[in-house]
Formats: structure tokens, sequence, C-alpha cells
């Protein structure tokens, strides 16, 4: 069984929403399902799976600056800011921080509501006790 995770953190890497989707699923799937509890941001980071012309601009009507690179097979190339994009290894730490737990990173339970309830317990352990 595979699965995603997909996640909102705040600026200093912290989980603030988490999701799981099938491992089969297109990234835009969580997009969507994140879409509507985005806090009041001025910038928003994500990896090349998140870039979508739909995304965009949802996230503009929102008032949120996109920091997406294109994806390879895109047929205009996308400018987005290359410095501002370091920063998102915050959350690659993040997601690896989340997997030093063996639970989260084996994924002993086969339930998806059990395995999400297992990083959200991991996220709070780690980033807000």
């Amino acid at each position: 069984m595979n699965t995603k995770l997909h996640a909102i953190c705040d600026s200093q890497g912290r989980p603030l929403n988490l999701i799981v989707t099938a491992g089969q699923v297109s990234d835009y799937t969580g997009a969507r399902a994140l879409l509507s509890s985005l806090p009041k941001v001025d910038w928003l980071l994500g990896d090349r799976g998140y870039d979508a012309d739909w995304f965009r601009d949802a996230l503009k009507d929102k008032g949120i600056r996109v920091c997406i690179p294109g994806r390879k097979k895109r047929k205009a190339p996308v400018k987005y800011d290359k410095c501002r994009y370091k920063c998102r290894n915050r959350i690659e730490i993040m997601f690896g921080r989340l997997k030093d737990w063996r639970r989260v990173a084996t994924r002993y339970d086969r339930c998806p509501k059990v395995f999400l309830s297992a990083i959200a317990l991991t996220a709070i352990v780690i980033y807000w006790l």
C-alpha cells in the first residue's frame, strides 16, 4: 500500500495541516484538498508536483504569490524566485524528521486514518510540545 503525505507548513517548517492520499493519485488531489485550509500568507512554496494553472489561479485569487517551478514537460516555462525556493528545504527537513519515527517511516498502520493519526501525533510531539 502506497501513500503520499501532503502538508501545509509555516515559515519555520512546522506542520499546520496534514492529509494523506493514495500513492497513485496525482499531487493535484492533495492540492485541491488543502486549498481551502490555507492560512493568510504572502508566499506559497511548492514542488513541481503542484504546478497547475488552476492551482496558480486559485492562489492568485486568494492573494498568495506562488513560488513553484514548472514541470519539465510544460510548453511555456514558468518563472519563479530561485532564491526564495531554496527556503523549501525546511519543508523537506520536516518530512525527514517525521520519518525519523519508525512507525511513520515503515508505515505499520494499514488503515489510512490510523496512519494519519500516527503522523499527527508525531508532528505534535516533535514540533508543538
